[in-house]
């Protein structure tokens, strides 16, 4: 199943409309008519404000989309590595590469997500947009990302690291 076609999915099973979860998400109408349909490709920051607002974890969408599904946003390219579930939570485990140049700013996830990131090459700033954090490598950043939060490579140097996101379940 396409990602779109899991958003629509997931949209119609909790009983909203297009034009609700548009505003819910803060994206545009067309835009998320256009990803339903499958004429346009959503950005990482529309993915997880869409699933944010759906109340899901972005595999959730993903799901079948691809054999190793990579997303991308404005710096952050992700490459989805695993996804651990226990009673508890659901984990995204991602190999990540922020690119030097102008930062990212990621929509809030659901309540209680976690995000956890180890930096293996360069310098990152990242977190909550009003308190970013910053770890070169070897250094580890975790904070809660139910707010807008951003990812910035502080030099010219790309930035590899490992994202972790933990989902509580409710």
């Amino acid at each position: 199943m396409t990602v779109g076609r899991q958003v629509r999915a997931l949209r119609e099973a909790r009983g909203i409309s297009l034009s609700a979860l548009a505003r819910r998400a803060g994206v545009g109408k067309a835009t998320l008519s256009g990803l339903e349909n499958g004429t346009r490709n959503p950005t990482l920051e529309t993915l997880y404000a869409i699933t944010a607002q759906l109340g899901v974890p972005l595999t959730a969408v993903l799901a079948g989309a691809a054999a190793t599904p990579t997303v991308r946003g404005a710096a952050v390219s992700a490459v989805l590595l695993e996804v651990f579930n226990d009673a508890d939570a659901t984990y995204e485990l991602y190999r990540m590469r922020v690119a030097p140049g102008p930062g990212q700013l990621s929509p809030a996830h659901q309540s209680g997500v976690t995000e956890h990131v180890t930096v293996f090459a360069g310098v990152l700033c990242a977190g909550p947009a009003d308190a970013p954090l910053t770890a070169g490598a070897g250094g580890h950043l975790r904070w809660n990302s139910d707010v807008p939060h951003v990812y910035a490579a502080i030099s010219d140097e790309e930035v590899a690291a490992t994202l972790l996101l933990r989902y509580p379940r409710r």
